[in-house]
């Protein structure tokens, strides 16, 4: 290992890594200096920064085994039709007769349980994550989505399949938050068994990695992998699980939440195997809080710049609190809850993100204040009535409430699941 002031590339083949690996190296440092500090990070190692700057070069080798199946021309010997995949995902292998081979392997993966996964630690993270509420909401769209969008890379790729962006991102988002609190119901994580179906969590999770491998293989032969190395890579794939485990942890804290060690590993065995599902590589699954932290500040240091994909998908999430609708609030006033929360989201992500980084995207900077109420009400929810039984329990109702009122508020009149696979 070594101190930061005292980086040391490895020696690594030319072309071993894309070239936005570390290109702006400066200015990591200076954006990761908070989670330096808060998930206790002290040297730089290089073992690991090769270990990621390869993972852009790797994929989900399953599911682009799955995702060419699905390509292949009708009447081709092994082909996958949407319709087999969607009853593997409702019912399991068993329900497929005669599954293709490709499936088939799919399916034995995902649907097997790691010796590792612990379902009480699992149920527990959960119910860690529905206490969260409005918090984990906030702390994944503002620290994670919009922070995420800072770096070049998955931002572009995110525009050019045209997510979250123009008329699609009120319900791209909706699709998101729809998946993470399927996450949090219970058994909802639950494999198929024995004839018996998977849990809905279960089957979104798996919905989205075989999605995630359809557009790796639609991307790849155009893409600029020399510059930023495969479309979904096994780098970005890490980038993003760290986003739902280790940030959601330190963002809530930095909102006056309590989450203490016990609740840490239980949210952290969640997204271990939440990632497992995904088809994270197993250098990346970890449920130790700290070695995320160590972990993410090395993926942070990876990245490149901020590209044009950036400003403009941060801008157009901004603009979507406009289009949702509030429940609760007459149809008059919808516009007034609408201006409400747009300036909440700026106010909260000026201070998240700091200055600088509102002004690479854009836009205007607005004062504190909606850190500075929600610490408070966090302090006495949490440090005070959290402490009890009594209320826990009204944590978990009031969490439910806001999970619940933000997918009406996203899908509006719409059928709230995730998108359709496509080839």
């Amino acid at each position: 290992m070594t101190t930061h002031q005292q980086v040391a590339r490895t020696d690594a083949p030319v072309g071993a890594y894309p070239t936005r690996f570390r290109e702006a190296e400066a200015r990591s440092v200076r954006l990761g200096r908070p989670l330096r500090v808060m998930g206790r990070v002290k040297d730089v190692d290089e073992a690991l920064m090769d270990r990621i700057g390869r993972a852009f070069g790797e994929r989900d080798e399953l599911g682009a085994a799955l995702a060419d199946a699905i390509r292949m021309r009708a009447g081709q010997p092994g082909r996958v039709t949407f319709e087999q995949l969607r009853t593997a995902l409702a019912g399991g292998i068993v329900a497929v007769p005669d599954a293709p081979e490709a499936l088939a392997a799919f399916c034995a993966e995902v649907e097997q349980v790691p010796e590792w996964v612990d379902w009480d630690l699992v149920d527990e993270g959960a119910l860690v994550a529905r206490r969260l509420g409005q918090n984990a909401a906030d702390v994944l769209t503002q620290l994670a989505l919009i922070g995420g969008y800072r770096f070049g890379g998955p931002a572009d790729l995110l525009v050019a399949t045209g997510g979250l962006v123009g008329d699609s991102t009120r319900r791209r988002l909706g699709e998101t938050q729809k998946w993470v609190v399927e996450l949090t119901r219970p058994g909802s994580l639950r494999p198929p068994m024995a004839g018996t179906p998977g849990g809905e969590a279960w089957r979104l999770t798996v919905h989205v990695r075989a999605m995630h491998a359809l557009v790796n293989a639609t991307f790849e032969p155009r893409w600029d992998t020399e510059r930023w190395g495969l479309p979904i890579n096994q780098a970005d794939q890490a980038s993003t699980l760290f986003l739902f485990d280790g940030v959601l942890i330190i963002g809530c804290r930095g909102l006056g939440v309590r989450v203490g060690s016990r609740d840490a590993r239980a949210l952290m065995h969640l997204w271990k195997y939440v990632g497992w599902l995904m088809g994270v590589d197993a250098d990346f699954l970890v449920d130790d809080e700290w070695e995320r932290h160590r972990q993410s500040y090395h993926v942070l240091l990876a990245q490149a710049d901020i590209s044009e994909a950036g400003p403009q998908l941060a801008r157009a999430i901004v603009a979507a609190q406009r289009e949702r609708s509030y429940p609760g609030w007459p149809r008059r006033l919808q516009w007034l809850r609408a201006r409400y929360e747009q300036e909440r989201l700026l106010s909260m992500l000026t201070t998240f993100l700091g200055p600088t980084s509102m002004r690479e995207f854009g836009l205007p900077l607005r004062p504190p204040w909606a850190h500075l109420y929600i610490a408070v009400l966090n302090t006495v929810r949490y440090r005070l009535l959290g402490r009890t039984a009594w209320g826990r329990r009204r944590l978990l109702a009031w969490g439910d409430r806001v999970s619940q009122n933000l997918l009406d508020s996203y899908f509006l009149d719409e059928e709230q699941d995730v998108g359709q696979l496509k080839a």
